[in-house]
């Protein structure tokens, strides 16, 4: 017999699609096979399907079902008929002409699947085959039944069987317990400043949707509101304050913030300088004895919890003064949603200190500073590069023994250049959501951009809410 290969050698894996013409096949011939239902499963069907029904896919509407917890898309199970009828019986050539199905019993998320075809007629005239299909549980209950009409191919087949596509599944759900906290209690008074985009202005009303923030905008109320019309954003129930440019909108921002009337602000269209300027200006009431500092939070698929890249944003060559209070602004913010003792990786290209390299030199500083108390509330350590920070593996393989490596709650960075690189290959390779913050003034500060999803936007939003709760609570 040769293969369809053309060269009548069987591929290397010794994987093969053999099918059955109807000349072989005979009344009572079965085949089955067998696979357990895990999440990736039915993320990945309703992603191709686009079936969302919240049946499958949202335990607490599941619930509130007949079932009561989450169910696997029906045709998920009947879709392990048409791969037997296609790759077993009758196999590649197959034309698959109907199929009645009936569902008998719910097919829940670790059960294990076993589907089977047998053949019950057979009618020459047109080469169609009759199957009777049905699918069991790994109890032996009948969760699916029905009958399949092909026609079966009249020439064999061997056909090398491709390997099937490697595909993750990426989640972004690291940050919703953060949220569900932050819907509690009082929405955020937040100051928007100067929010003359449509991009901005739409922020602010998505995030008040939540419930998270309650919004005052801040900038030219004639431009705000023709903006608004224009983008079809309304508007109702939000107060504006009006100022004539962006930098009288920080300033009259931050006496909102003097006056008690708003607990946080949010940069709307101008500048991040220009904003931090006004904030960290002699006289003004939001400076502390802390160095302010920027935090991305960010929820990478890849990672099993939240990831802090500090600081991309703000501090362009850190000082090891500076870097002692972004180390501090990080973990404190960590500790206010729930981080009780975070561990610091400082950043380097390399894990051994180098006299040439000033960031291994700084890494190793701050290391020995936390454990002289002049870091507080988390574990420090480095230098480490970047692998060994975030991958067990990786840190083993270089014989690291440390408390940090391959577990990283933060990566301290050795400037903002490599901090703004990092977290923007995160959110574009790895397909992270970053949430925004400036830290070590007073108040938070949200920092959002054009290029964030809206989860990225309520994230940072309900990160503000909670740092500053936390905040008033100590």
């Amino acid at each position: 017999m040769t293969s369809a290969q053309g060269n009548g050698q069987t591929p290397r894996n010794g994987h093969v699609l053999r099918n059955r013409t109807f000349d072989e096949i005979a009344v009572g011939d079965e085949a089955s096979l067998t696979r357990t239902v895990g999440r990736d499963d039915i993320d990945l069907f309703a992603a191709v399907s686009g079936d969302v029904n919240p049946a499958h896919l949202d335990s607490a509407f599941a619930a509130t079902g007949l079932f009561g917890h989450v169910v696997a898309h029906g045709m998920w199970t009947a879709a392990l008929i048409s791969a037997l009828l296609g790759t077993r019986l009758p196999g590649p050539g197959t034309v698959y002409l109907g199929q009645n199905l009936r569902f008998v019993k719910p097919v829940s998320l670790g059960d294990t699947i076993t589907a089977t075809v047998v053949v019950t007629e057979k009618r020459p005239d047109k080469h169609f085959v009759i199957l009777d299909t049905r699918c069991f549980n790994q109890h032996g209950d009948e969760v699916l039944t029905g009958t399949a009409t092909v026609i079966a191919p009249d020439r064999k087949v061997e056909w090398p069987q491709k390997p099937l596509p490697e595909i993750s599944v990426q989640r972004h759900d690291l940050f919703e317990s953060f949220v569900a906290r932050a819907k509690q209690g009082t929405a955020l008074r937040t100051a928007i400043v100067h929010p003359c985009t449509a991009d901005s202005l739409a922020a602010a009303v998505e995030v008040r949707a939540e419930g998270i923030i309650e919004p005052v905008l801040v900038g030219p109320e004639a431009r705000i509101r023709q903006i608004a019309e224009a983008a079809g954003i309304v508007l109702d129930g939000l107060p504006i304050e009006s100022a004539p440019h962006s930098h009288a909108a920080a300033a009259r921002a931050v006496e909102l913030v003097a006056a008690g009337r708003v607990d946080a602000l949010m940069k709307g269209s101008l500048h991040t300088d220009e904003l931090l300027t006004v904030v960290l200006a002699h006289g003004s009431n939001l400076r502390t004895e802390r160095r302010v500092s920027h935090v991305y939070a960010m929820d990478v698929p890849a990672y099993d919890k939240p990831l802090i890249v500090t600081d991309a944003a703000i501090n362009i060559r850190p000082t090891l003064a500076h870097k002692r209070d972004i180390c501090q602004n990080a973990i404190d913010f960590l500790h206010s949603v729930g981080v009780e003792e975070p561990l610091v990786a400082a950043l380097a290209a390399v894990e051994k200190v180098n006299d040439k390299m000033p960031a291994t030199l700084e890494a190793a500083a701050l290391t020995v500073m936390a454990l002289r108390g002049q870091i507080v509330g988390g574990k420090v350590d480095g230098p480490l590069a970047f692998d060994n920070a975030i991958n067990r593996d990786a840190a083993s393989a270089k014989g690291i023994v440390s408390p940090v490596a391959g577990q990283a709650d933060i990566l301290l960075v050795p400037d903002l250049e490599a901090g703004n690189m990092l977290a923007r290959q995160l959110v574009y390779f790895a397909h992270a959501d970053a949430a925004g913050l400036v830290l070590g003034a007073r108040v938070p500060i949200i920092l959002t951009s054009r290029a964030d999803s809206l989860r990225a936007r309520i994230a940072s939003a309900a990160l503000a809410k909670l740092t500053f709760t936390h905040s008033i609570a100590r």
